[in-house]
């Protein structure tokens, strides 16, 4: 019984710390809990990607297909308060506004967005509308799957860039200092397990299969540009990498269904 609260307290710190969804436990908060929390980030996305994909399935019934990918996109900006879209404003800013890894950590930092990343969002957000409109052609439930797969699995892969790439910042106060300390492989083992059954759950073995490397490649190039911007990476890389990984989930799951 010990055993299922902690890991209960780990996944609900998990909640409180990536959305605005009111946890309704009196959590003791720390570093070293947010680094074991880690396991639980792709069950966020589940919980994000679960609601979404319910306001878009019963919008569907009354009105457009399209007004439903709307009001499910504008649902898991709410629940997150807009905390990875912010990240990729931020990123898209720094890396296209700064010469030296340096300037660009520094515009990273200003919390005013620039036009890069008024680029980068507006783009991100319109390619996310038009991938799920076009997967609700085949059916509300292909549109509901691609959400919750979509929020669950980028936020896997995204978090999963902790273990193996180092942290950095210009001082000591950042968006991720307590995810930046470590993640254990249990933590990780425990992360990408959650993926998987999901998948293997919504999508079957050979599309899991498929996703797998689409997202290994994903993610590879990701740590490739970060590493080659700044030297690792930070808070706000992690938001556009679960953003950019989001779209690429989308993309891989529409060509799958074409298929069939």
């Amino acid at each position: 019984m010990g055993g299922f609260k902690q890991e209960l307290e780990l996944f609900l710190i998990a909640v409180s710390f990536f959305t605005r969804i009111p946890v309704p436990l009196r959590l003791e908060m720390s570093p070293e809990r947010l680094n074991r929390a880690s396991r639980y980030f792709g069950l966020v996305g589940t919980l994000v990607g679960l609601v979404s994909a319910a306001v878009f399935y019963l919008v569907q019934w009354l009105l457009p297909a399209s007004v439903a990918v709307i009001l499910a996109m504008l649902t898991s900006v709410l629940l997150t308060g807009g905390f990875h879209e912010d990240g990729l404003a931020d990123t898209a800013d720094g890396f296209g506004g700064g010469w030296s890894a340096e300037e660009k950590l520094q515009i990273m930092k200003d919390s005013r967005i620039g036009s890069y990343g008024a680029m980068a969002l507006v783009l991100a957000l319109l390619l996310k509308f038009q991938l799920l409109a076009e997967l609700a052609l085949y059916s509300p439930a292909s549109a509901a799957s691609a959400l919750v797969l979509g929020h669950t699995l980028s936020r896997v892969m995204a978090a999963s860039i902790i273990i193996s790439q180092p942290y950095v910042r210009l001082g000591e106060d950042s968006k991720s200092k307590p995810l930046a300390e470590n993640m254990h492989w249990d933590e990780l083992l425990v992360l990408l397990l959650c993926g998987f059954v999901l998948s293997l759950l919504l999508t079957g073995v050979g599309a899991t299969l498929v996703l797998g490397l689409g997202l290994w490649l994903g993610r590879m190039l990701s740590v490739y540009l970060f590493k080659r911007q700044i030297g690792g990476y930070t808070g706000d890389t992690l938001g556009a990498a679960q953003q950019a990984l989001e779209l690429w989930v989308y993309i891989m799951l529409l060509w799958l269904w074409s298929q069939t």
